[in-house]
C-alpha cells in the first residue's frame, strides 16, 4: 500500500499506509516524484495553534506524473508532469482543472516554490516597490527568499535581507541581496539607516510574523515609508513599540495576503492572476530556486527530516525537499 506523512497530534508525526481511492470523474491520479512542506503556516498548525485539527497531512506541494485519467478529462496524457497542492504522499488524486502543467525545462524545485512565490509577489505589490526603491526583507524562509528576488526584479536598487540563520542569509546574498543582517548581532534599524545615508528604506517586507522584526522594520524605514506585513503572526505579547518610531515617521503598515480576495487592486488583480503570474515566471526560470529548496531527502527519511529540519532545527534548512524516486 502507498504511504503518506501525517501529523496525528500536535508535534507528533508518522508515516502511515493509506488506501488508493477510486478516481472520480474530472480527476487525474498522479504518482508523486517530489514534494515540500510549508515551514511557516504548516508548522504553526503542526504545533497545534490556530485551531488545528488532526490527523493532518504534512506537506504543501507535490510534483509527479499522470498515471490515470478519469472520465471527462481532456488535454492530459499518461506521463504528463504536473504540480499541485497536497501533502507528502506517494500518490495524489487531483481535479484536472486544479493542477499546473510543468513545461519540460521546469525543475521540481521551481514548482514547489510556487506557493511561497504567491505570498512574496503579493507582499512586493502591496508594499508598492518601484524602480529606484530601497527595500529590506525580514525573514528569509522561502517567502522571504522569493521576495528578495522579486524586489530586485521590480526595480529596487538596494535590497537588504534580515534573518538570524546564517544559511538563509547566505542564500539571500547568492540570490541578489546587497547586504544580509543578523538581528541577534546588530541593531537592524540602525544598520538600515547607515546603508541608506541615514534616510531608511522605502519599503520593508516582513515575512516572519515576528513582532520584534516588525519593530525593527519600522525603525529602519524612511519617513512615510511602507511596511508590507506578510507573516502570519501570533498574539502580540511584546517586542513591538509603536511609540518609539512609528508615531513620528508615520509609516504605512499594510497587511498582505495573496489569497484574500478581493485583491487591493481589484478588479485588475486577483488571487488567480497572482497564481498565473507566479507560475509563468517560475516556469520561465526567472528565479533561482535551487538553493532555496535545501536539504533534499528521500521519502523514506521524510519523518525524521521533517522533525529535524522543519520543527526542531530550522537553522539547518531553508525549505525541505523530499524526493520520491530518481535524483533531483
Amino acid at each position: 500500500m502507498p504511504k503518506e506523512l501525517v501529523a496525528i497530534a500536535p508535534g507528533q508525526a508518522v508515516i502511515r499506509e493509506y488506501e488508493e481511492p477510486p478516481l472520480p470523474e474530472g480527476h487525474i491520479r498522479v504518482k508523486v516524484e517530489f514534494g515540500a512542506p510549508k515551514h511557516g503556516t504548516e508548522l504553526t498548525l503542526f504545533k497545534g495553534y490556530r485551531k488545528a485539527s488532526f490527523p493532518m497531512g504534512l506537506g504543501n506541494m507535490c510534483v509527479g506524473r499522470v498515471v490515470e485519467i478519469g472520465e471527462g478529462v481532456e488535454g492530459f496524457s499518461i506521463g504528463d508532469r504536473v504540480a499541485g497542492y497536497g501533502h507528502l504522499r506517494e500518490t495524489h488524486v487531483w481535479r484536472a482543472d486544479r493542477v499546473w502543467r510543468m513545461p519540460e525545462r521546469m525543475t521540481p524545485k521551481e514548482a514547489v516554490c510556487f506557493d511561497p512565490a504567491q505570498f512574496a509577489l503579493a507582499g512586493v505589490r502591496d508594499g508598492g516597490v518601484r524602480i529606484g526603491d530601497k527595500v529590506a526583507v525580514f525573514g528569509l524562509g522561502a517567502i522571504g527568499q522569493m521576495a528578495v528576488q522579486m524586489a530586485r526584479m521590480s526595480g529596487a536598487i538596494f535590497v537588504a535581507a534580515v534573518d538570524p540563520i546564517p544559511l538563509r542569509r547566505q542564500v539571500a546574498l547568492e540570490n541578489g541581496a546587497d547586504i544580509a543582517l543578523d538581528p541577534n548581532e546588530v541593531d537592524v534599524g540602525e544598520e538600515l539607516k547607515k546603508a541608506t545615508d541615514g534616510k531608511g528604506v522605502d519599503v520593508a517586507i516582513e515575512t516572519s510574523g515576528s513582532y520584534e522584526a516588525l519593530h525593527q522594520a519600522i525603525r529602519g524605514l524612511a519617513f512615510g515609508g511602507t511596511v508590507s506585513f506578510v507573516g502570519w503572526s501570533k498574539e502580540c505579547r511584546g517586542g513591538l513599540d509603536f511609540g518609539e518610531t512609528a508615531h513620528f515617521i508615520i509609516p504605512n503598515i499594510v497587511f498582505s495576503r495573496a489569497c484574500s480576495d478581493p485583491n487591493r487592486d481589484h478588479p485588475r488583480w486577483s488571487f488567480q492572476r497572482i497564481m498565473e503570474t507566479c507560475w509563468k515566471l517560475l516556469s520561465e526560470g526567472r528565479f533561482n530556486c535551487e538553493n532555496i529548496v535545501q536539504p533534499v531527502v528521500p521519502f523514506s527519511e521524510a519523518l525524521e527530516a521533517y522533525l529535524e529540519y522543519v520543527d526542531r532545527h530550522p537553522e539547518r534548512s531553508v525549505k525541505l525537499g523530499v524526493v520520491f524516486e530518481g535524483e533531483v
